[in-house]
């Protein structure tokens, strides 16, 4: 029997939260004709549709549609300040400011030329090559040449921050492991679930949370500090636009923890996701193969990598659960796992585990939840004291993880979306696998980070989260 709220049951909602009993989202209103009606309208439901009966007929109501633009300005699970910070994170501010920035050239103001520079995930790198039918590494080109034209002065891959995120997750685990056995360490790489978290589940979840900020965080702080003082110029000075698949990460770029008052600047201006891209060529009458194609940037070192689209593991989200638990496996148990790891499937593809066992016992269990169904399942187990289940949970709140997130460019033949998945998963899978500990790591953790577990790394690369007290824990037709 389900432990689960009616409400939850009712809904067989899946993956997804039912809207708030709050939702602000505003309705039109009729007024009604006193002299002609005495009594309310009668309302009739057919299958999908509502239909009002009146001295004229049947009239079909039409339905309320709910876009993200109104969840993003919504009082509940979105404050005011944060759907105002919302609208610095569109593809018409990033035209705006790409537009001034070329009139400033253009008429020698160069005191006040912004160094446009625009960071790329894998993600949305494969949801725009299946789109165009291409490779990855010819959507990489092409798309780092349509930028340029947009006026880009560096186009780069997320693969040194994803390096560094994964180093600091792993090495945080091993702390916290040998601290607490028993104790459950959930990733906090995705910003939807780390909203949901806070503002949801408040002080009870934040302990569980990682504090490693996700590589699109981290590749703020490299572009807007170490490519800054590369380049001799403050960071405030670049504009930095990331390219994600999802819109939680306008979000996560608008938070306050991730403005640096020593640039008086965002790490992230300015977050455009993979179907934001679409429509910008769409309006540009292009398609992405007509873009001329150009070589992604490495300003890091001198050693270009063979490629620029990588693959961190195989779970299709940065590769978390895995990487850590081949990490723990032989640090604390001497035990060498296979290079692909097998989890077994749950109640569905969505909920996954691995377990390590030594005599017969079980030392490591690890989990990919994936889904707000997956989540709050998960979420009720902690609540019910069984935080000893698992060591280490990779949450991501989409189906399918990060490369289905809910910005990455729709099925336009008719195909199902979970074929679409499939096909992503693929192009992913033939990628090649990056390895974090790698000569230009250890050259960030030593020239910049001033070394590794060290006061600037653990400033620079990790990141707090507040227990948000308002009316969402209650609005949510959803009972813990």
């Amino acid at each position: 029997m389900s432990k689960f709220s009616g409400a939850l049951q009712l809904t067989d909602i899946d993956d997804f939260i039912t809207p708030s009993q709050i939702c602000i989202k505003p309705l039109p209103t009729v007024p009604i004709d006193k002299a002609t009606s005495r009594t309310g309208a009668k309302i009739t439901i057919k299958g999908d549709n509502c239909l009002e009966e009146n001295e004229s007929g049947n009239q079909k109501l039409k339905k309320v549609e709910i876009t993200l633009q109104d969840c993003l300005a919504c009082s509940g699970c979105i404050t005011s300040a944060e759907g105002v910070l919302i609208t610095q994170q569109s593809q018409e501010e990033l035209l705006k400011v790409l537009g001034e920035n070329s009139k400033k050239k253009t008429i020698g103001d160069f005191d006040n030329v912004l160094t446009i520079v625009f960071t790329v995930a894998t993600q949305p790198l494969l949801s725009l090559a299946h789109r165009y039918q291409i490779g990855a590494e010819d959507a990489a080109r092409h798309l780092t040449g349509y930028f340029r034209s947009l006026g880009a002065d560096y186009v780069l891959c997320t693969k040194v921050a994803d390096d560094l995120a994964l180093l600091e997750c792993r090495q945080e685990f091993m702390e916290r492991y040998h601290e607490n056995k028993e104790l459950t360490m959930l990733s906090s790489s995705c910003p939807g679930w780390v909203c949901y978290a806070e503002k949801t589940h408040g002080n009870f979840i934040l302990p569980y949370l990682s504090t490693t900020r996700s590589p699109q965080q981290i590749m703020g702080v490299l572009v807007k500090q170490l490519l800054a003082e590369k380049l001799s110029i403050p960071g405030s000075r670049i504009y930095h636009v990331t390219v994600m698949p999802c819109y939680d990460k306008k979000l996560e770029a608008s938070r306050e923890d991730f403005f640096n008052k020593a640039n008086n600047a965002r790490d992230v201006d300015c977050v455009i996701t993979s179907v934001e891209v679409e429509e910008m060529l769409t309006e540009h009458k292009r398609t992405l193969p007509q873009c001329n194609p150009d070589d992604l940037d490495w300003p890091w070192s001198e050693v270009r990598p063979e490629s620029m689209v990588w693959a961190h593991e195989a779970t299709l989200s940065g590769g978390y659960a895995e990487h850590i638990f081949k990490y723990a496996a032989r640090e604390l148990f001497n035990e060498v796992t296979p290079k692909e790891l097998e989890f077994k499937q749950l109640r569905n593809r969505d909920f996954r585990e691995i377990i390590l066992k030594k005599n017969g016992k079980a030392v490591l269990k690890f989990a990919i939840a994936n889904g707000f169904r997956n989540i709050q399942n998960l979420v009720q187990k902690l609540k019910r004291g069984k935080e000893g289940n698992y060591h280490f949970v990779e949450v991501m709140a989409c189906p399918s993880g990060c490369i289905n997130g809910g910005a990455q460019v729709r099925p336009i033949t008719g195909q199902h979306v979970h074929e679409l998945t499939q096909k992503l998963e693929k192009i992913y899978e033939k990628l090649p696998r990056s390895q974090p500990e790698n000569a230009l790591t250890k050259d960030i953790y030593r020239e910049f980070l001033e070394g590794f577990q060290t006061d600037k790394s653990n400033e620079l690369l990790h990141t707090r989260y507040h227990a948000v007290v308002g009316q969402l824990s209650t609005s949510l037709n959803i009972k813990w």
